[in-house]
């Protein structure tokens, strides 16, 4: 008995130290093991592996840190449900108000219960009110992540990564990993280099707060209160409008098209223009009409009738237009229901059938046929070729004592829509129609109409919108614009067109005559013609300049004052 208390004793002191130093020791798993555990936790949430039950993933992210983005992101909190295959939910709280959005199964719905107002995006729908034939037949795949899991895990092993010091976050312990993701890194994915630290839950792998840093933006997003529950009954996933709400039914692809885009908006590049070296290179050719990249800027010119017109424009821009479309139509277009209240298709289809008896056949050949040679679909580039945009743009025609040696300068600043893609997508246009003069247009792919151009005698004309949205019994503000530039020859001429109209909405204009040298402001609504001379005032315009006309509004028409005042001669 004695010797065997011994030998256990002789045991223990033998492996005490040894299990002593192990439990000591015991190294933390590596930082890349730590994140590609959480990236594999998140990646079953949304792609469950064969025989996984189904669960309900819950949770709510809220952002603590938002440098560099709108003021309104900061605090802002989003309510996550996650059921694989097909269905998901996300209620976000921005500055007091309320944004529902989920997938339920084959169908997709918003709803903002401040407005009183929902869409729900469902198959077998006609997609186009002008088109019956258009049905939706969008059949919805299952959840996927929105970038290739082992693409991630590639660029991340390019990446830099230490762990932290463990912290303790909302009651858990959590391993907090730093990465630098270099420039190749990024560059796999489509994103601007940048840091991000991320704290993960060691007790189930469950992401607790994500920090991300690229220079222009420095966000921290925390995750609360994550867990995996039983699946939700289908009730949940339903749209549940409020009295009074209405809520509207339009083709689920509409919807899709528009997370799409808003998605691509988030890494939204904004070109500048290059230096001016003289650069001239041929893009393209179809038929009559030819493609040159000038100093990187597109020069477009087409030549000939209406389709054949359109049939170049198509061909050569094909991509561009279609970008166009989508970031026009499903972007900004669907994007601006929600604020708004009002579902957008329904609006521009209604504004474009009374829009329409004042539209000419010419317009629509050039249209259509632009829109075969793109393939897209003739009501999308119909709807946004007259899609009403918000403008708020500035205008200038300066001559005479104003300018060294008398000469003339109308210029035009189109900063409305900024960073919708609109700037990825300029051209400059030169038109030689069968009938009518040769002028060129700024505007971008796409655009038939005309905001800012020149014609061959001399006319040019810039505009910038009011007030008055709904008034849409007739001539469009763009094809109105390119009336002028096909039809006049002066600038009494050009004025004749424009009085004769009819006209929408409430509009300004600067139009300029370089033989003549003389210039007019003009502000007209439907039933209302103005003219502001050069060097004349306004009561809109108090601050007149001799040999000038300058239009703009609040601060923006202070700043236009000023520069020209110092530019004077």
């Amino acid at each position: 008995m004695r010797s065997t208390r011994c030998l256990l004793v002789l045991v223990v002191v033998l492996v005490s130290p040894l299990g002593l130093r192990a439990e000591q020791v015991a190294p933390p798993p590596p930082a890349s093991k730590i994140v590609n555990g959480a990236l594999q936790r998140i990646a079953t949430l949304v792609e469950p592996v064969s025989g996984q039950a189904v669960k309900t993933f819950t949770a709510t992210l809220r952002v603590t840190k938002a440098e560099g983005l709108s003021k309104e992101f900061m605090g802002a909190t989003v309510e996550l449900a996650l059921q694989a295959p097909d269905h998901a939910g996300i209620v976000a709280h921005v500055k007091g108000q309320s944004y529902a959005a989920c997938r339920d199964g084959q169908e997709i719905w918003g709803h903002i219960p401040e407005k009183h107002f929902g869409v729900i995006g469902k198959a077998g729908v006609v997609r186009f009110a002008a088109d019956p034939s258009s049905i939706d037949n969008t059949v919805l795949p299952p959840l996927k992540l929105p970038v290739n899991i082992n693409q991630l895990q590639w660029a991340l092993m390019l990446a830099s990564m230490e762990a932290a010091a463990d912290e303790e976050i909302g009651g858990a312990k959590c391993s907090v990993i730093r990465i630098a993701a270099p420039e190749q890194a990024t560059a796999l994915l489509k994103l601007p280099p940048a840091r991000v630290e991320l704290a993960v839950r060691q007790a189930d792998q469950f992401p607790a707060r994500l920090r991300y840093a690229d220079g222009k933006v420095d966000v921290e997003i925390m995750v609360e209160n994550p867990a995996l529950i039983d699946p939700y009954p289908e009730a949940n996933w339903k749209i549940h409008p409020g009295e009074g709400d209405k809520i509207e039914t339009t083709a689920v692809s509409h919807l899709i098209r528009f997370f799409e885009v808003a998605g691509k908006a988030l890494n939204n590049n904004i070109p500048t223009l290059g230096p001016a070296t003289g650069e001239r290179k041929l893009a393209g050719i179809s038929g009559k009409g030819r493609l040159e990249i000038q100093d990187g800027t597109r020069v477009l010119f087409l030549k000939g009738t209406p389709e054949e017109m359109g049939r170049q424009q198509g061909e050569l821009l094909k991509p561009e237009l279609n970008d166009v479309m989508n970031r026009i139509v499903y972007g900004v277009g669907v994007g601006s229901s929600f604020p708004k209240g009002r579902w957008f298709f329904g609006e521009i289809e209604a504004a474009h059938k009374r829009l329409s008896p004042f539209i000419s056949e010419r317009t629509y050949r050039e249209i259509d046929a632009m829109a075969d040679a793109a393939g897209v679909h003739r009501q999308e580039a119909r709807l946004a070729n007259f899609f009403p945009e918000l403008f708020h743009c500035s205008g200038f025609a300066i001559t005479g004592d104003a300018t060294a040696g008398g000469r003339m300068y109308h210029g035009r600043i189109l900063d409305y829509l900024k960073g919708v893609g609109l700037e990825q997508n300029a051209v400059v246009m030169i038109y030689q129609p069968d009938v009518g003069n040769a002028w060129a247009n700024c505007g971008y792919a796409g655009f038939i109409g005309s905001v800012t151009a020149m014609n061959e005698k001399g006319i040019s004309i810039g505009e910038m919108g009011g007030r008055g949205e709904g008034n849409w019994d007739g001539k469009p503000m763009a094809q109105l614009v390119r009336e002028v530039m096909e039809q006049a020859s002066t600038l009494e001429q050009a004025i004749a067109i424009m009085r004769k109209g009819p006209r929408t909405c409430a509009y300004y204009y600067v139009v300029s005559d370089g033989k003549s040298k003389q210039a007019v402001g003009i502000a007209a609504t439907p039933d209302t013609f103005e003219l502001v001379h050069l060097g004349e005032a306004h009561p809109l315009l108090p601050h007149a300049v001799k040999d000038a006309v300058l239009l703009s509004a609040g601060d923006r028409f202070v700043k236009l004052v000023e520069r020209v005042t110092a530019g004077f001669g």
